[in-house]
């Protein structure tokens, strides 16, 4: 399947870029930096999530997650004997202030770097500000891919990680026929047009395609159009306190989950937590990281998190996991920056390019041993897919044989590649008509 670079360019223009002016880093721009590092002082990071709103059901444990990680490095000596700080943010799932916490976390409170946001829209309302102010972005959950900044440092799945092996599961599993639910805004229009690739390749057929607003919980005419569709399966970009009202009404209107599943990207054990087992229990989901998966690593995880005074909500996964592995990537990626420079002349940019490469292994991360790609700042991971069960946790049914790396533009061949020094085109000029 064919993506013209004109309907890629419209594409970017309506999501990242008519948010803000031009998104460029400002090289050593120290200025924009405007603090600096001392040794045995404390590190200041922003943590930038929604305590309160739709988007709680995910970001709180994100919140909650990050402080556990920060209190196990900091128990073990810190980093280069410097402890981290946390300065804690509710974004109460507004985009408007999403950005303008944004803006106070690097200029008031001098973050040396933002670990923050579940939705590509809160993602790209901060882009503009992080990059203009020479930050760093780690954002810790999966994402459509389709962009190239050098200020952003991603622990989730992009899309061929993720719906590439979702979709054709489910069609051999359960049929070629699909309905296409999700919320309105760039995350699921751009992710289902990477999933309508990979269902072309299936060979199977798209049914129908609808879009909720962000936050909404009325899924009754969308109900009905799949009930006269009768798909063999729905693949759901729906996310947040939406997804649980959809899986709720989705049983309570009677639809039956072993003839016409969810095959999601998002409703993990804590959405199922919220929902109640018995809504999620036969749904499928894709993602690097379930609570049950059994290895040393998680093991440990599971337990000391929840019985940690941050494991409140009773459960871990995957956008949890995603944010936990990001806080040791920071810890990795700072002490190579401090052995490279010093610490007084580390910035967030130096930070960033020491990430490049950053290996967690198997005794660090709870997912197994993954890695951040050098030249795109994603990560490779091994994707999985689980299967809900009756008591809410989920059985893996598939998993890759090998890390798969992380393509951003996978779709998009003709766009160009993705390097650390920015989106070059096919004949290896650099872009600046896109991030």
């Amino acid at each position: 399947m064919s993506i013209t670079r004109r309907k890629f360019l419209k594409t970017a223009s309506v999501g990242a870029l008519a948010l803000a002016a031009p998104h460029v880093w400002l090289p050593g721009n120290r200025e924009a930096w405007g603090a600096t590092l001392t040794a045995g002082e404390p590190i200041k990071v922003g943590l930038l999530f929604s305590l309160t709103g739709g988007l709680a059901v995910p970001e709180e444990d994100s919140t909650l997650v990050m402080q556990y990680a920060i209190d196990e490095i900091n128990a073990a000596g810190g980093i280069n004997g410097s402890p981290i700080e946390p300065v804690i943010v509710d974004a109460k799932s507004d985009f408007k202030v999403y950005s303008s916490k944004t803006r106070e976390l690097i200029l008031r409170d001098k973050v040396t770097s933002i670990f923050g946001c579940y939705t590509s829209a809160s993602r790209k309302a901060i882009l503009p500000i992080v990059m203009q102010q020479d930050n760093l972005l780690f954002y810790p959950t999966c994402y459509e891919g389709a962009e190239c900044t050098q200020n952003t440092i991603c622990t989730g799945p992009l899309a061929n990680q993720h719906s590439k092996d979702l979709i054709p599961y489910m069609v051999d599993q359960f049929g070629p026929r699909v309905f296409f639910v999700g919320s309105n805004y760039v995350w699921p229009k751009e992710s289902n047009k990477n999933a309508k690739v990979w269902l072309e390749q299936a060979n199977g057929e798209l049914l129908g395609e609808e879009y909720i607003p962000l936050g909404s919980s009325e899924f009754g005419p969308v109900i009905e159009k799949i009930r006269a569709a009768k798909p063999d399966f729905i693949f759901s970009t729906v996310v947040g306190a939406s997804d649980i009202a959809f899986h709720r009404q989705f049983k309570q209107a009677g639809l039956k989950v072993d003839s016409m599943p969810i095959a999601s990207l998002t409703t993990g054990e804590i959405e199922t937590k919220a929902m109640g087992a018995e809504f999620g229990a036969g749904h499928f989901l894709s993602a690097p990281y379930f609570q049950a998966l059994e290895n040393p690593t998680n093991e440990k995880f599971v337990e000391n998190f929840l019985g940690s005074p941050y494991g409140k909500n009773g459960t871990t996964h995957y956008n949890m996991e995603e944010t936990y592995t990001s806080a040791y990537v920071f810890k990795g990626a700072l002490e190579k920056a401090i052995a490279d420079h010093g610490i007084e002349d580390v910035t967030p940019r130096k930070i960033r390019d020491a990430a490049a490469g950053i290996k967690l292994s198997a005794d660090v991360s709870p997912e197994g041993e993954v890695w951040i790609d050098g030249e795109n700042f994603n990560t490779w991971l091994v994707p999985k897919i689980g299967q809900c069960q009756a008591d809410g946790s989920f059985k893996i049914v598939k998993e890759a044989p090998e890390h798969v790396a992380p393509d951003p533009y996978s779709i998009y061949p003709d766009i160009g590649k993705c390097t650390a020094d920015g989106l070059l085109a096919p004949d290896g000029t650099l872009r600046t008509d896109v991030i």
